[in-house]
């Protein structure tokens, strides 16, 4: 069973049973953007986090979403990743290679990593320019509003402490407005040196997902989505706030079991 509710600031919540169920109909959601994106513009331009949320996606490898899927059109990229080898085991891109993108038919040419020789600003440098030469030739969408790049859909784990991305609670970095792609050496989760979108980049996507399952993620669910102490310092999963687009929380019972203010219709 999934319940849903509509936060008065255009906030969707998306509740379901378990992680299994959660996986099925987030699979759905990717495969109808992807659809609906290649029908309008001709591709698909998806942006991936690592953790967990990469394992939620694995229902996209198998039927009927490994033939249906126009995989030749996707895009793919990273919101943040941790400025390590490729064959690192802390490397968003070994991730996603090993559990999923080793399993669909994307073409190597469409997948934009990270250069992971170079140092962590070096890298964001490297990333933003790849993405600007990207925007140019259409790949990827501008922003109506500003230059940022578009994209069709950014996908965002969430951590136990709220943070997205590579966007840590109370981090100078929160305030970055000019850059696409930024980076930071001090990160309080290891390893230190990341790359990541900035706050404006993920809010001017066209959709944007933030997926969070099991109680170790209940309090930081609550905190980013119920009305606080306006006091507390506000984390950054409460900051992404898409300007045209559409913002979809997609959780299980137990990472939703602290939301107080929501009224849920079941379906």
């Amino acid at each position: 069973m999934a319940f849903s509710g509509n936060k008065n600031d255009g906030r969707e919540l998306r509740i379901y049973e378990n992680a299994d169920e959660l996986s099925s109909i987030l699979a759905d959601y990717i495969a109808e953007l992807s659809e609906a994106s290649i029908k309008e513009r001709g591709v698909f331009a998806i942006a991936l986090s690592g953790g967990s949320l990469i394992t939620l996606m694995g229902k996209l490898c198998e039927a009927p979403y490994s033939k249906t899927v126009d995989w030749a059109k996707w895009y793919i990229f990273w919101v943040d990743e941790r400025v390590v080898s490729k064959s690192h085991a802390d490397s968003n891109y070994k991730l996603a290679k090993d559990r999923f993108l080793s399993k669909v038919p994307i073409l190597h040419s469409h997948v934009h990593s990270i250069n992971d020789s170079v140092t962590a600003e070096q890298a964001a440098e490297d990333y933003e320019f790849v993405i600007r030469q990207l925007v140019k030739t259409r790949v990827i969408s501008v922003s109506e509003i500003n230059d940022c790049p578009k994209f069709d859909l950014v996908l965002l784990g969430l951590g136990p402490d709220g943070h997205v991305a590579s966007l840590f609670p109370n981090h100078p970095v929160l305030q970055e407005t000019e850059q696409w792609v930024t980076f930071i050496t001090d990160s309080p989760k290891p390893p230190p040196e990341r790359i990541t979108f900035t706050l404006p980049v993920i809010s001017s996507a066209s959709n944007v997902a933030i997926v969070a399952t099991g109680g170790g993620k209940a309090e930081a669910v609550h905190l980013a989505i119920d009305e606080v102490d306006p006091n507390w310092p506000e984390l950054p999963a409460r900051m992404i706030r898409p300007i045209y687009g559409d913002l979809v929380w997609f959780l299980d019972f137990a990472a939703a079991s602290k939301i107080e203010s929501a009224k849920f219709s079941s379906s």
